[in-house]
């Protein structure tokens, strides 16, 4: 290639030739070339799909000056005639060469290309042109796909850093304006600096599949060269010397070298850029100033983590896509040996885990290396964990970066204490040597695996890597001699793999014997060894879907084999203790006033089958003793899109009006249904409920409505939702003695090309029968009465003042308040707003609403919408409606409408969404 730079377009003009061998048994009629930057040419690629699935909103906001593409000038063969290619809508992130004459098997054709690339922004991937001026590139040129199973591998960009370029020799001729410097990880030839404006550099690379250029004003990298490979670094650490670096990184380099192999290159780099992609969750999760670790572990655990991805992507010539967990089993299994070998002690917490606040936490008494299987179990009792041998773009942005990745670590570590005698570590060096001689695929690693096992390993490939069945063993039929102890296991998902049986004595280890379950019925004995309990799985080297039933007590006289351990807030589950986490709370009302209370309930950081919330609270207003309660047990189904049956029974006891009490009970059952592929957005929900209510009498409450009832409400709804469209659809039934009803909501959200977005809303609602004689359970067109208690009103029973003005997007959803406010026959309105600029829009609606002995009635109204944080913080400015101008009127400001929300758990799904 013979590039030239030019910083001030974010342009590459490229020449480029391509000597193509086929290495293949087949005769090719056409090429593959990858051409990864031009999926940012649009808001319509499959990359930018992407984005809108994980609510990235940056792309689809961006500048037309911030987006990169390809543009092919020309494409001729060795004979200089021109070649025929195709890029479509639907690929636009590689194009298809067709050639003049059949390429036999083991000849070779010359390809040369003319073409400008101009580079995105960094702010999508972190890779492209930042705003000092400077460029990361990475996948900016065209290159050979992988050829493999008699075709080429056809992969869209997703940001998923897995490009399967064939192997190739490089050479590359790159020129840069003079006052800039250039870092690669290519091998350098020479340069050319005789032109004042320019210099000329050229690099060489032989069996690559890719390479990286960092173009920056200031060079802020840092050569450490310690006789293994030359590493190139920029990673940020503010009180580290150079020697200090250059000390750990030698470190992480030798170790790589033993544990791996040699790296097949002069020269890496672990650049900034590329940790912030994948950093090490956890460690970025606090910042620096309260950062339970020491700047040199943290520096070290950054620099391991990045430079044994680089490392292993650089060398492995596998399909980083269809094989990824082959890289991210490596990866991770490698820097858990690490920690053995360097930091055995360390904890998860780092220093917290040695203050006496937090001695009690069982978090705090976890290892580095035991956070991992945390990790993966948060997905897992989520039921949303999924096959470690998937490819890569099927993964769900938890699994993809955090869950998947640790499993796969966690499985070659398993499979390592299993069969002992370091046969996983030769496996690994074996299997990375072959890499040097040949493109590989996963199965290369598991023929590898098999022959050096001198036991059938059949179960970790069908099982641990190629399914997403889960492990559960528990202890049954128990007994114990001075001697002796004498047991049965059952496997409680049938899935029967080998695990470790373990003696302890004053929590110490006085055996470990790992056995290989067939069934449920086979008994074993061992010697006690004066072992006061048995564990399976002690040390967690099998990725078990519950450790709570793993142990039995084998002292004479046990009064539980649980005991109960009160925590602050929040804990890792601890499998040796029943639970109860305890926090103070704050809620308000306007009734209630300001009503503190104490929350305990059993939810650890992993999900489980039964959960219960209990929340006492004290009413400063009322003077009186308020709160609310749920108890909840979740039934998953793991391999059916009706994923999850969860049965609840809840209790609230509050204020209603200021003198006046209500208790709701709520009996339900929902069911929760999902698509076979888990990246889909789209949710189902069936729910089946009986809301019982009982409130008290209020001389503020005149609407003749029943002070006590009890509604049957069953619900379905639809929802498929990503940043660029939202659609949702709910139904709803309720019946009671005196009224039914049911009720229809489709709900769109556009966001268009030019960044404006449209939302509309159309409900409609009728009644089944009413014999009913006030509006108390009429269909509401600016504010529902609420009579399931199901929103958080903090002034439900105000008609005036400003709690009468929050709004909630419910029944006719409009904003104006127009008279009949209520409609107790049938009711259907259409919601519509328009976004103008950023977050301010116009909104609109309309309706038509009928009540008894009445004609329909006609309404609408229009104003100006604050969308701040949709359906969290949001204000309605009335203009025109039924009223009139309403703009115009007196006490204009009774009549704007509000939205706030002041759950901290609701604004957290915000932001959570993403990695669901």
């Amino acid at each position: 290639m013979e590039v030239a730079v030019n910083l001030e377009l974010k342009t590459l003009n490229v020449k480029q030739d391509i000597t193509f061998y086929n290495t293949s048994n087949d005769s090719l009629i056409s090429i593959v070339l990858n051409d990864w930057n031009n999926a940012f040419s649009d808001k319509n690629t499959p990359l930018a799909k992407r984005f809108s699935d994980e609510f990235y909103r940056g792309f689809h906001l961006a500048k037309p000056a911030e987006r990169g593409n390809t543009t092919i000038i020309s494409l001729t063969d060795s004979d200089n005639m021109a070649l025929e290619w195709e890029r479509t809508d639907k690929n636009p992130d590689f194009i298809v060469v067709k050639l003049n004459r059949k390429l036999r098997p083991g000849e070779k054709i010359d390809l040369h290309l003319a073409y400008i690339s101009k580079i995105p922004s960094n702010k999508f991937t972190r890779y492209g042109f930042d705003q000092n001026g400077g460029m990361n590139l990475k996948n900016w040129f065209l290159s050979p796909a992988r050829y493999e199973n008699h075709s080429f591998t056809k992969n869209n960009n997703f940001n998923l850093d897995d490009i399967a370029n064939a192997s190739a020799d490089y050479e590359v001729e790159i020129k840069i304006p003079s006052t800039y410097s250039i870092t690669t990880d290519l091998n350098s030839v020479s340069k050319d600096s005789s032109n004042t404006a320019y210099s000329t550099y050229l690099f060489n690379g032989n069996n690559r599949t890719d390479f990286n250029f960092f173009i920056e004003k200031q060079n802020t990298f840092r050569s450490y060269n310690n006789g293994i490979v030359e590493v190139l670094s920029d990673l940020k650490t503010k009180k580290l010397d150079e020697i200090q670096k250059a000390l750990i990184i030698d470190r992480v380099s030798a170790f790589a070298d033993e544990f791996i192999g040699k790296y097949p290159h002069e020269k890496i780099t672990v650049s900034q850029a590329d940790y912030d992609r994948n950093p090490f969750y956890g460690l970025n999760q606090l910042p620096s100033f309260i950062s339970p670790f020491s700047d040199d572990f943290i520096f070290e655990i950054t620099f391991l983590k990045t430079y044994l991805n680089n490392y292993l992507k650089n060398s492995l010539r596998l399909d980083p896509r269809k094989d990824n967990w082959v890289y991210d089993g490596i990866q991770i299994y490698a820097m858990m040996k690490y920690m053995e070998e360097n930091h055995l002690d360390q904890k998860m917490l780092g220093r917290l885990s040695d203050m006496k606040l937090f001695k009690s936490y069982h978090i705090t008494s976890l290892t580095f290396n035991e956070q991992y299987s945390y990790y993966y179990m948060l997905m897992a009792r989520k039921n949303l964990d999924q096959p470690l041998g998937d490819p890569k773009n099927t993964l769900i942005k938890f699994n993809e970066q955090i869950a998947s990745k640790y499993r796969a670590g966690l499985s070659l570590s398993y499979l390592d204490d299993y069969l002992n005698h370091n046969i996983v570590p030769e496996s690994v060096q074996e299997f990375y040597n072959l890499n040097k001689k040949e493109q590989t695929n996963r199965y290369d690693f598991e023929k590898i695996l098999t022959k050096n096992s001198p036991k059938k390993i059949d179960w970790f490939f069908n099982t641990i890597i190629d399914s997403r069945d889960i492990i559960d063993y528990k202890f049954t039929h128990v007994s114990r001699t001075k001697d002796s102890v004498q047991f049965q296991i059952k496997n409680k998902t049938d899935n029967f793999v080998p695990v470790p049986i373990y003696g302890i004595k004053k929590n110490e280890v006085v055996f470990k014997k790992w056995i290989e379950p067939k069934n449920n019925d086979s008994i074993y004995e061992f010697d006690r060894k004066s072992a006061d309990k048995i564990v399976i799985n002690y040390d967690n080297e099998v990725p078990e879907y519950n450790q709570r039933n793993n142990w039995k007590s084998l002292k004479s006289l046990v009064i539980t084999n649980r005991p109960i351990k009160f925590n602050f807030a929040k804990d890792l589950e601890d499998p040796y203790y029943n639970q109860i986490l305890y926090i103070p709370t704050l809620t308000y009302n306007l009734y209630d006033g300001l009503t503190p209370g104490v929350r305990f309930h059993n939810k650890t950081i992993l999900d489980k089958p039964f959960t219960f919330d209990i929340n006492p609270a004290y009413s400063i207003n009322a003077g009186t003793i308020s709160g609310s309660s749920a108890f909840s047990w979740s039934e998953y189904y793991r391999n059916s899109t009706l994923y999850n049956i969860r049965y609840s029974i809840s209790q609230n006891y509050y204020h209603y009006a200021p003198d006046a009490t209500y208790l709701k009970l709520n009996p339900m059952v929902q069911f929760r249904i999902r698509e076979e592929n888990f990246r889909d957005n789209r949710k189902q929900l069936i729910m089946f409920r009986q809301v019982i209510v009982n409130r008290e009498a209020s001389k503020y409450i005149t609407d003749n409505s029943k002070p006590n009832y009890s509604v049957f409400n069953a619900r379905y709804s639809n929802t498929k939702t990503e940043l660029i469209n939202h659609l949702s659809f709910m139904t709803d039934v309720q019946f009671a003695g005196d009224f039914g009803k049911l009720a229809g909501e489709v709900e769109y959200r556009r966001l268009f090309e030019n960044n404006h977005k449209l939302n509309l809303r159309l409900y409609a609602g009728s009644f089944l029968y009413n014999t009913t004689n006030s509006d108390y359970f009429s269909f509401g067109l600016d504010r529902p009465t609420d009579y399931l208690f199901d929103y958080n009103f903090y002034g439900r029973s105000e008609s005036t003042g400003f709690f009468s003005q929050q709004f909630v997007m419910a029944e006719g959803g409009f904003k104006s308040k127009i008279n009949p406010g209520y409609a107790n026959e049938w009711m259907t309105t259409l919601n519509a707003s328009y976004s103008i600029w950023n977050w301010i829009e116009l909104y609109g609606d309309i309706g038509f609403m009928k009540s008894k002995h009445q004609s329909e009635n006609f309404v609408y109204d229009s104003g100006l919408r604050l969308n701040l944080v949709p359906d969290y913080f949001e204000l309605f400015f009335p203009v025109y409606s039924n009223n009139g101008w309403e703009i115009s009127q007196k006490n204009y400001d009774e009549k704007i409408r509000f939205v706030i929300t002041l759950s901290p758990k609701t604004l957290v799904n915000l932001f959570t969404r993403k990695w669901f």
